[in-house]
């Protein structure tokens, strides 16, 4: 330890405040010292050779009555009388000296007070074994510390060394540059959160409170520091373990995927918890069923989900994710974990329990020390397990650690089981739905079109949106696109029962604003059907489209559905913006009106749901004018539809839709021109005869001879039926494509119903029959009248163009 220089240092400022004399037996002053000068402001020669009690502030307070009695040895406290008049009070000590004289010792009663106040309370904070103290000097040297090893359960800290002799080098550098800067500066450390690894205990950590402050002589220069140290290591694993309870509270259930939920358990135990880290599930569980609930050693039937590790890439020898577990032998062990008991062991017990070395190799990490392994049990269903490692830099585990571990894994086999029953039920609705939707792409004389689905959150969830292309006789179509509220298999369910219903309104060749009352009509029951506290959630927008290839002409209605694009030929795209949309569906009371437009040959229709056009701005207005844009940079005459669609709903750089997305592009065709033939004649019996020339006559400029003959009949059938109850004028139309379709248009609006006629019947035997005749019939209302029609397909025959 470097010496003080004289008049400076600890020692000096110490002793430099106390004052000595020397009496006679008499009280009479003898010797007096410069400190006594300093004290009383009274020169030696002012006081040497007088009465030693006249220097009191009271007379009275003298040794004796006689200023000159002599002055026994004792101890007190004194008031003094200054040279100025005022007094000073000090405590002082009497000894026996030379000849029978006596020393007197006095110094400020302040200063003795501190000195000691301060030496009681090192001698008390030195004495206990709760805070640990170290006295360091400038260059960090312990000069005086109660730290032994009994105090905090690690190495002392010895008397002459430094902290790097009991801590890892990282520690002591960290902690001596803390005590660098109190030293510098003089502004005290205060509850520092110190951790310290021992290379004399491998594997143990504390985590100790540290304060710092810097000690200073008489004239305030830096003569050290103090340091006092708290053992924190139970708060801080207390804290660490509520910090794993919120983390694993957190991240842990956030995905309804099996394995991403996997992955965040092992995430959130690595390496806050253990140094290696995986999670075993059955394969059961993987497809989203229930495990097999069996026991013991063998196949388990289980795979490595997930995996993490806290000192780099997961280590090659060990399992790796998506691999089979290899088969355990039967152990008690593996059966206490198959109960729900978390099992703790060391490397020695694992190779023991597991005997095999390619199990062992393909199990145990080479640096593994100590391991702790808990199943994964939710509803008596054994899903999996979770198998953690620590290694030679951590400590091993504990019964504390179990209890903890058993904790957060029960609370993560609920969000596991959770995922997988999701998984089952997503597999059923996306099965159902993939079902229930119809095929991509169709190819017809109105319209190719192709549709496009796309789920909400990249295919982790499934709603009620969906699209329809339905065939309708006279070569027409009906393009169809809807949203369900709500998601999963029961909005999935409710889509499929609406589609149904528009395929068969559909076939009654109903107006489509009439057709969307009918579809509102059958909402309002299914939401009266339900539940009182899921009516409100049960509804849907619809979108119908009529499109005749004949003329060209689509009739448009809406059901609170948002507008098609038109996409012309030649030109920008633009908004349906005439078309009057009416409410949901399920609303009721209020009516659905079509609006009629006409579409050029190779007019591209775009119907879509809202969640194209819904982003995360929640702009439709926005959302609609990127969906323009995209049209017109992707719908170009003689590109695929399949590709535009995929053009126009691709996502690059964006998230997921939040939103099912359905896409519906139709194409539109008109027929030509020598296609169609159409008359009209008046309600004649006479007519009939010109009905079957003017056939005849078309038929033969179509080169459908072999036709002729049938179609003449089922034209005199229809014609004499329109003559005898309906009334004129009578329309005939045939149209030729990859069918023969002829209608009959009457203005009665007479239901024609199909009958067995009997024996002795006189007539009824007409459309029987037609029906026989043709491939299928049927009829539709306009406006005022009805059609009546009739098809024959036509083998090998291709459409005029």
């Amino acid at each position: 330890m470097q010496l003080s220089p004289p008049g400076g240092g600890p020692s000096a400022s110490v002793l430099g405040e106390i004052a000595a004399a020397v009496v006679d037996g008499r009280g009479t002053v003898l010797h007096w010292s410069r400190g006594a000068e300093a004290l009383l402001g009274l020169t030696a020669a002012e006081v040497c050779g007088r009465p030693v009690g006249r220097l009191l502030a009271d007379a009275s307070e003298r040794s004796g009555s006689d200023p000159g009695e002599p002055l026994p040895a004792r101890a007190g406290r004194a008031v003094l009388r200054h040279r100025s008049g005022g007094a000073v009070e000090v405590v002082f000590q009497v000894v026996p000296w030379q000849d029978s004289s006596f020393l007197v010792l006095a110094c400020p009663a302040r200063s003795a007070t501190d000195w000691e106040q301060g030496a009681a309370l090192l001698r008390a904070l030195l004495a206990q074994g709760r805070i640990g103290i170290g006295i360091h000097d400038t260059d960090l040297t312990v000069v005086r510390t109660n730290i032994t090893s009994e105090v905090f359960g690690g190495p002392g800290l010895p008397v002459g060394g430094r902290l790097a002799e009991v801590m890892s080098p990282q520690d002591a550098e960290e902690a001596e540059a803390g005590l660098r800067r109190v030293l510098g500066s003089g502004v005290p450390l205060v509850g520092h959160e110190q951790r310290m690894h021992s290379p004399q205990v491998p594997g143990r950590r504390w985590s100790f409170s540290l304060s710092a402050l810097r000690l200073e002589d008489a004239q305030r220069h830096p003569s050290g520091v103090a340091v006092l140290l708290a053992d924190a290591t139970a708060s801080e694993r207390a804290r660490r373990e509520l910090e794993l309870r919120y983390q694993a509270s957190v991240r842990i259930g956030a995905s309804l995927d099996v394995r991403d939920t996997a992955q965040s358990l092992v995430d959130v135990l690595v390496p806050a918890f253990a140094d290696l880290g995986s999670v075993d599930l059955a394969e059961a569980v993987l497809e989203g069923d229930e495990p097999p609930r069996s026991v013991g050693g063998g196949d388990l039937h289980m795979r490595r989900a997930a995996v993490a590790s806290a000192a780099g890439p997961w280590p090659a020898p060990l399992v790796q994710p998506g691999e089979p577990n290899p088969p355990y032998p039967d152990h008690p062990v593996l059966r206490s974990y198959q109960r729900g008991e978390t099992v703790i062991g060391d490397r020695a017990a694992y190779v023991e329990a597991l005997g095999a070395p390619e199990v062992i190799r393909l199990v145990v990490p080479e640096d593994g020390r100590s391991a702790i392994a808990v199943a994964l049990r939710a509803r008596g269903l054994l899903l999996g397990s979770v198998d953690l490692w620590r290694t030679d830099r951590s400590a091993p585990f504990d019964r504390q650690d179990a209890d903890l571990l058993a904790e957060i894994a029960s609370r993560a086999a609920l969000s596991v089981d959770n995922a997988r029953r999701y998984t089952r039920e997503h597999r059923a609705a996306v099965a159902l739905q993939q079902r229930l939707l119809p095929p991509a792409a169709t190819d017809a004389p109105a319209a190719d079109t192709a549709g496009t689905y796309l789920p909400a959150g990249g295919g982790a969830e499934v709603s009620g949106d969906w699209y329809d292309v339905i065939p309708l006789p006279s070569l027409r179509a009906a393009f169809v696109v809807g949203d369900v509220i709500g998601h999963g298999l029961a909005a999935t369910a409710t889509m499929g029962r609406l589609r149904a219903a528009i395929q068969t309104l559909a076939d009654l060749e109903l107006d489509p604003g009439e057709l969307l009352a009918h579809l509102d009509d059958l909402v309002a029951r299914l939401a009266s059907e339900a539940d009182p506290e899921e009516q409100d959630a049960i509804g849907a927008t619809c979108l119908y489209a009529l499109y005749d290839p004949v003329t060209g002409r689509c009739s448009v209605a809406s059901a609170g559905h948002p507008p098609p694009v038109v996409v012309p030929p030649e030109g920008p795209p633009r908004v349906l913006e005439e078309l009057s949309p009416g409410p949901p569906l399920g609303v009721g009371g209020m009516p659905f009106e079509a609006t009629t437009i006409e579409l050029a040959p190779g007019t591209v229709l775009a119907l879509y749901t809202d969640g194209l056009v819904e982003g995360a701005d929640h702009d439709a207005a926005a959302g609609l004018r990127r969906l323009n844009e995209r049209l017109a940079a992707h719908c170009r005459p003689g590109r695929p539809l399949q590709e535009i669609g995929r053009a126009v709903l691709s996502r690059a750089g964006e998230r997921p839709p939040r939103d099912d997305v359905a896409l519906l592009l139709a194409r539109t065709r008109v027929l030509p021109a020598g296609a169609t033939a159409a008359w009209e004649f008046p309600a004649d019996p006479a007519v009939v005869a010109d009905a079957r020339e003017v056939t005849a006559r078309q038929l033969a400029d179509w080169g459908l001879d072999d036709l002729a003959f049938t179609t003449e009949l089922v034209v005199s059938e229809l014609v004499t039926n329109a003559v005898r109850y309906a009334g004129g004028p009578v329309g005939l139309r045939l149209i030729r494509d990859h069918v023969l379709v002829c209608e009959v248009t009457d203005p009665s609006n007479t239901q024609p119903r199909l009958r067995r006629a009997r024996w002795a019947d006189e007539g009824g035997r007409g459309l029987f029959l037609v029906a026989q005749l043709t491939a299928r019939w049927g009829s539709r209302y306009d406006r005022s009248g009805k059609t009546i029609w009739t098809e024959q397909a036509l083998p090998g025959a291709a459409p005029l163009t």
